[in-house]
């Protein structure tokens, strides 16, 4: 994990060229010519405070129609441009969110702009087909161009599916029908299967479980919402599975000044992991599945190190279970490869990846044997969207043509060490910095002072998210430069002066 994280000695050995005693210092990289993206804004421009009138105006007239308790602001996504979202109100704001993690390159990047200009992609915009069933001609060699040509190690199979937690419902049903079918020993159901399963009850419903972790956000159907444990107000009132739920390592940081204990408590989850696997078989619920996310993100960006997951990996074999990798939000290109996964540097990482955000659209990976054996067992309306496919082969081919993981890695190190240099300037503010590639975080004092440090920075012009109790999320586009971290340090910096 040290290896693969930013060191920490390096950036605070760079503290003696900052104007610490300056309260708003400024970020400036020599190394980060401004190549200008050329469909990029030069900076933030903010005319009103956010919610501006018009959004406030639209806030209120969506009010009378649906719920808008979680309604940031308005957008107009026609004048938004690479990095920079603007709003109703004329309000434009560098974008380190980019809609919870799920903008790859930008907002209206000019090579998707051509493809959607195409006339030739006009009938796969148009029509929606149900894929399931009435797929169309060109769907194998466009999934060939797109998912697999990023396929994880060892797979050659994907299900394509909608949405985030449409793929991970759909692949934990995929590891209950792999393991009850090994259970019988053929995919066969019996008469008794058949017709208790109609009534809910076993055995054709069995009492089988997954294994999730403290802190995980899987999703908010209802199956995802049993391994979610993020946030109270995801599953308040909704009722769940009684599956077991291991700790997740929580590591102190500086990583390097607490290698012995973080090695301990990486070794107490794992533990634990193993005491609720036998636990569950024992009380007639053997685990199906583990379900894991290479960063926790919603619980708070909680890292563990690359050890942790191969131990982990070799645990879900020992017992039989199927090993889940959920990479919907590591998973597209921030943490500096395609898959988080990847830093593990394993050969047989996972038996299912489940993607989406980044990806475009939904889905999941997985090995041969975890194939669906018969018809409508994985199965819904839509099953993906073949002109997310589309988009996603343009997106892939602009990674590889402008090397964009490589200006991730860069980019992220310019992140990292800022963080790590605030962080020091304001020890009473600021702690934990944290990440991999631009996929970081920190944490601040308390929830009422990230909140405010949320709204001032919005005010300013920067668009950022928090997870967990008290953390900052940084979720940038892939076209995220040097000097775009420049300007946000810069307008960070200054908000947090406001707190010392």
């Amino acid at each position: 994990m040290a290896s693969s994280l930013i060191s920490r000695q390096f950036a605070l050995s760079l503290q003696k060229n900052l104007w610490l005693s300056a309260p708003a210092c400024r970020y400036v990289s020599k190394a980060a010519p401004k190549t200008q993206v050329e469909f990029d804004y030069e900076g933030p421009s903010m005319k009103t405070s956010v919610p501006g009138p018009r959004s406030q105006e639209l806030t209120k007239q969506l009010g009378d129609i649906q719920n808008v308790g979680a309604i940031n602001f308005f957008c107009n996504y026609d004048e938004s441009r690479g990095n920079y979202l603007v709003d109703v109100d004329g309000n434009r704001m560098l974008d380190i969110y980019t809609q919870i993690s799920s903008i790859p390159i930008g907002y209206n990047h000019p090579a998707l702009l051509k493809l959607m200009s195409n006339p030739n992609n006009l009938s796969t915009l148009v029509n929606r087909p149900a894929l399931g069933i009435l797929p169309p001609e060109n769907f194998p060699d466009k999934l060939t161009e797109s998912l697999l040509s990023v396929a994880p190690s060892g797979m050659t199979r994907v299900q394509t599916m909608a949405c985030g937690s449409c793929s991970n419902e759909n692949a934990y049903k995929a590891m209950f029908i792999w393991y009850r079918n090994k259970e019988r020993g053929h995919n066969t159901p019996s008469d008794e299967d058949l017709s208790s399963c109609m009534v809910n009850q076993v055995p054709g419903c069995p009492e089988l479980s997954i294994l999730s972790f403290m802190g995980a956000f899987h999703g908010r159907t209802m199956g995802c919402l049993a391994t979610t444990h993020s946030k109270a107000i995801h599953k308040l009132d909704v009722p769940s599975f009684d599956w077991p739920i291991a700790p997740f390592p929580k590591l102190q940081y500086p990583l390097e000044e607490f290698t012995k204990e973080n090695a301990q408590e990486e070794a107490r989850c794992l533990e634990e992991v193993e005491d609720l696997i036998v636990k569950w078989r024992q009380r007639g619920k053997p685990v199906a599945g583990i379900v894991i996310e290479p960063i926790q993100a919603e619980g708070g960006d909680n890292h563990a190190s690359p050890d942790f997951f191969k131990r982990l990996r070799n645990i879900a074999r020992k017992h039989g279970c199927a090993f889940h990798v959920d990479e919907v939000q590591t998973g597209g290109g921030n943490t500096g490869k395609l898959w988080a996964h990847e830093h593990w540097g394993m050969d047989d990482p996972a038996d299912i990846v489940s993607f989406s955000k980044k990806l475009l659209t939904g889905g999941y990976y997985h090995k041969d044997e975890l194939q669906a054996d018969k018809p409508y067992r994985i199965f819904n309306t839509w099953m993906g969207d073949p002109s997310k496919n589309l988009l996603l082969v343009e997106v892939l081919n602009v990674i590889r043509r402008e090397n964009l993981l490589e200006e991730v890695t860069r980019s992220g190190k310019a992140l990292i060490n800022g963080l790590y240099q605030l962080q020091a300037q304001y020890p009473g503010i600021l702690s934990r910095a944290r990440g991999q590639g631009t996929f970081c975080a920190i944490d601040i004092c308390d929830d009422a002072t990230r909140s405010s440090i949320l709204l001032k920075a919005r005010d300013k012009g920067v668009l950022l998210g928090g997870c967990g109790d008290r953390s900052i999320r940084f979720r940038p586009a892939l076209v995220f430069k040097e000097y775009h971290v420049d300007i946000f340090l810069n307008i960070f910096n200054d908000v947090l002066a406001q707190h010392k």
